[in-house]
């Protein structure tokens, strides 16, 4: 019997267009890679793949981690003051995100207490940015060839979500602020402390900001005053931003935090502004500077949040010993270490504001002859050595009467030892090695009527050694070398050397606060080895009988105490009386920076 049609609804489908047919897989097509759970479709995930921040696509090829978005954090580490993870195997970074890279060879920041302009620790060559970001960069193969990393970051990251690709900071911004405005002052100093996050010295940064947005000199006046509070009180407003930020801030964003809260924090005595002031005008300036704007409304509740809960924030950062003394903890260790009994005393002094000291110059004016001068300008001011004058408010040196003439100059009480040490006496041939800025060159001529070289491996610097020969109308050789070499000496020997050598210049913070976030603990036996070649080299340019001066700003036994001892055994060299080192104090009495004074003597 045949059975009847059933009526179907669908649609007839259409007959498929014939294809080629596909050639049949090798053996290997369906190998699961090395491993892998098994092949999987685009975007699916193995099993035992953690998921990244990233959902969107696999793990890259060759990434050991997932990178993560700018400014997140692993459960388990601590933010940095500007974002970016803490280095695995490096120490915690004061400033910028992102593994530590390894650093060239120091370079010394040398006798910055001599003058009104410190030397840079860039100069003559600029070092290695200490805080880089994640980047991809170059590093030698096994063979020896220089090729670049290959980035974590996943190739369809966005650029704003991926901190390696974002622009470089624009410190250089010019904002449409009032110049005379604390916005404008803010917003200033916050790019020179973002710049020393990437390893400019301060007095620079705040150089090359205060040109790049046409600054005023009394809006520069500002810049450096916040910028110096914020580089003391640097270790306590990291730590506010790390317990109060929702997540790690860029770095100008953490600058400009930094520069608020170095004002907000200050004591009341010292405060300059007051602290709803500061709030309103860090948040105008968080709006006006492209690198801020989108976190202006982070800025007001940071700072906000400050306001309100002041006592109970600070009592917890004041647990954490960098917040507590605003040193990096390897310096606090090594203070403790050379200084068992002084060493939180070193610390506080270090963190207050250095005096205005002068010398006079005795060939044109005696000391109580320019203390007369001073009071009959209204500027009082107190003597605290041989020749040493101290005003009691610091003003500009164009407004220090005589300075321009050559009747005084500006250098540390502390530092004014050296040429009496020396002892140099007229018709004496002088060799004043690492001279510049060229204060105690001054001085040893001031003193005597001596033949006297000057030294320095930078010539700018060396230029810098003229300018104040020429305002003190003296006269000296100047040579552009490098102490450690002989080939600029002509072969006749000095009856007086002063070996002014490089160092980390850990007893100046107070003159130079940023050096104490510049520096590392590797660059002490850098330097003491370098000093060490100095000090050699220099020794057989000294006569028989002849005197040598060992000088250094450092508060450290391997670049001073022990640098002096182990020179005297290797030159069989006859140690003669000197102050040895001079702790910082800032009393009304002795107020100085700290140094370290040996005094040699060749035999016959």
């Amino acid at each position: 019997m045949n059975k009847r049609p059933t009526l179907s609804l669908k649609p007839k489908a259409k007959p498929a267009a014939k294809t080629a047919a596909k050639p049949r897989p090798g053996p290997g097509a369906y190998a699961k890679p090395e491993g892998s759970s098994g092949p999987r479709g685009a975007g699916a995930r193995t099993a035992d793949a953690k998921s990244g921040p990233y959902s969107g696509g696999a793990r890259p090829e060759g990434a050991k981690f997932a990178p993560r978005a700018a400014g997140a954090r692993d459960a388990d580490a601590k933010s940095g003051p500007y974002g970016g993870a803490k280095p695995a195997a490096g120490k915690s970074a004061p400033y910028g995100a992102g593994a530590r890279p390894e650093r060239a060879k120091p370079a010394p920041y040398g006798a910055a207490s001599d003058g009104d302009t410190p030397r840079s620790p860039y100069d003559p060559a600029p070092r290695a940015k200490p805080y880089a970001a994640r980047a991809t960069s170059a590093r030698p193969n096994a063979a020896g060839d220089t090729a670049p990393r290959r980035s974590t970051e996943p190739s369809g990251l966005r650029a704003s979500h991926a901190r390696a690709l974002q622009p470089s900071l624009q410190t250089g911004f010019k904002t449409l602020l009032k110049p005379d405005s604390l916005a404008f002052a803010l917003s200033g100093a916050a790019a020179a402390v973002a710049m020393v996050g990437e390893g400019t010295a301060l007095p620079a940064a705040l150089n090359q900001v205060g040109a790049a947005i046409d600054a005023t000199p009394q809006s520069r006046g500002a810049m450096q005053d916040i910028g110096y509070r914020c580089m003391r009180q640097l270790g306590q407003s990291q730590a506010l931003v790390a317990e109060m930020a929702p997540k790690a801030p860029e770095p100008m964003v953490a600058a400009l935090l930094h520069c608020a809260l170095a004002l907000m924090t200050a004591p009341d005595e010292q405060a300059p502004y007051e602290e709803f002031t500061v709030v309103d005008q860090a948040v105008t300036a968080a709006d006006a500077h492209p690198d801020t704007q989108r976190a202006k409304g982070m800025v007001n509740a940071v700072l906000r949040r400050f306001l309100r809960e002041r006592a109970s924030l600070l009592a917890i950062v004041s647990k954490n010993p960098e917040a507590k003394w605003n040193y990096p903890q390897w310096w606090i260790d090594a203070m403790i270490t050379a200084w068992p009994q002084q060493w939180q005393q070193v610390l506080t002094t270090g963190n207050s504001a250095p005096p205005l000291t002068l010398r006079v110059n005795v060939r044109k004016n005696s000391v109580e002859e320019y203390l007369a001068l001073l009071e009959q300008n209204g500027m009082a001011a107190t003597r605290i050595g041989p020749s040493a004058v101290r005003l009691a408010k610091p003003v500009g040196v164009h407004l220090i009467p005589g300075f321009a003439e050559g009747r005084v100059s500006v250098q540390d009480a502390g530092a004014q030892l050296a040429a009496p040490l020396l002892d140099v006496q007229d018709g004496m041939r002088v060799l004043d090695a690492c001279a510049a800025p060229g204060g105690k060159t001054g001085h040893i001529l001031e003193l005597a009527r001596a033949d006297v070289t000057a030294l320095d491996a930078d010539p700018k610097r060396l230029q810098r050694v003229a300018e104040n020969l020429e305002r003190l109308q003296l006269q000296a050789t100047l040579r552009p070398a490098e102490a450690q070499n002989e080939d600029w000496w002509d072969g006749q020997q000095f009856d007086r050397i002063l070996a002014d050598v490089p160092c980390t210049a850990s007893g100046i913070v107070r003159r130079h606060p940023d050096i104490r976030w510049l520096r590392r603990k590797s660059d002490t036996l850098q330097l003491a080895t370098l000093s060490a070649k100095i000090l050699d080299n220099l020794w057989q340019m000294l006569r028989p009988n002849g005197k040598l001066l060992f000088v250094t700003c450092s508060l450290w036994p391997q670049e001073s105490e022990a640098q002096a001892a182990a020179f005297a055994v290797r030159n069989n060299a006859l140690r003669l009386d000197a102050p040895g080192q001079l702790l910082p104090a800032g009393g009304i009495e002795q107020d100085h920076d700290g140094l370290f004074y040996a005094l040699f003597q060749k035999h016959a």
